[in-house]
């Protein structure tokens, strides 16, 4: 018996301490973004690099207001952020109740059409995209940055798989009341699978806060741009003010680990439920 339990310490110890250095390696990269921000340039630049300030400098913090118009840029990252996170919600899951839930002609060749959008890479749709934003008139806007987000063929595949691990008595008994199809889906399906909702909300709100090529091409007014495309300005041809610019980015990464922490659980869960019906 003591035996047993000395394995299950040592057991229960290694494992502890390999996510502990598993977490380390995480929480690193934010660390070190923080202690450059609070040096000066000629710290940041020194070589070899010091690990801690020699004098803990929070003037980055102040700086990164004025070299950036940041109060404008961070509003633009949140319509931009909003506008394709809720776009992928509504969008999404109503190609993917229909494609899991709905029988209609040439259902599954459409689908395979649907997913046959992940092969393509993303570059390649962004002069097709530049030219229809272009002729809409939309150039260095807020809804140039958000409109050729807001479908995604890999939000709609997630969200068919949890459509079909839904039993089919659900909707019977709903026709059965009188409920038409919006209604089954609004009332009774959605709520069903929030989770799915909650981890690609995460996924997309992630994937367009940290989006840089399309806003680069789209929006080259400052004051338009969100703060991923802003903060590459910070980067100068012949020198880099490293700890303003770790400052900018250690700022606009707040919001996205907030956003994570408060939908912890539901991504979590959407995840690991996510494929389990084919």
């Amino acid at each position: 018996m003591r035996d047993r339990l000395r394995r299950v310490d040592g057991g229960s110890v290694a494992t502890h301490v390999i996510l502990s250095l598993g977490a380390l390696v995480m929480v690193f990269p934010f660390l070190w973004q923080l202690l450059t921000a609070l040096k000066t340039l000629g710290e940041a630049v020194h070589v070899p690099t010091t690990f801690l300030p020699e004098k803990w400098n929070w003037s980055s913090f102040e700086e990164v207001f004025t070299a950036l118009p940041y109060g404008k840029m961070l509003g633009n990252s949140v319509i931009n952020t909003v506008g394709r996170t809720v776009g992928q919600l509504v969008f999404c899951s109503l190609a993917a109740y229909a494609f899991a839930r709905m029988r209609f002609r040439g259902k599954n060749v459409l689908f395979a059409l649907f997913l046959s959008v992940l092969l393509v890479p993303s570059s390649l749709l962004v002069l097709p995209q530049y030219d229809i934003i272009q002729r809409l008139g939309l150039l260095n806007s807020a809804p140039a940055l958000f409109l050729p987000g807001m479908f995604s063929a890999f939000g709609t595949f997630m969200l068919r798989q949890f459509f079909l691990s839904l039993p089919r008595e659900l909707e019977e008994a709903a026709r059965i009341d009188g409920a038409g199809p919006f209604r089954i889906f609004w009332s009774i399906m959605l709520p069903l699978i929030r989770p799915a909702l909650a981890a690609l909300a995460v996924i997309t709100a992630m994937w367009s806060w940290n989006d840089l090529l399309w806003p680069l091409v789209v929006n080259t007014d400052p004051a338009k741009m969100p703060i991923s495309a802003g903060l590459t300005s910070l980067e100068g041809q012949f020198e880099t003010n490293y700890p303003v610019m770790m400052a900018g980015s250690l700022i606009a990464s707040l919001p996205m680990i907030l956003l994570y922490l408060f939908l912890q659980r539901h991504f979590v869960q959407g995840i690991a439920q996510s494929g389990t019906k084919g």
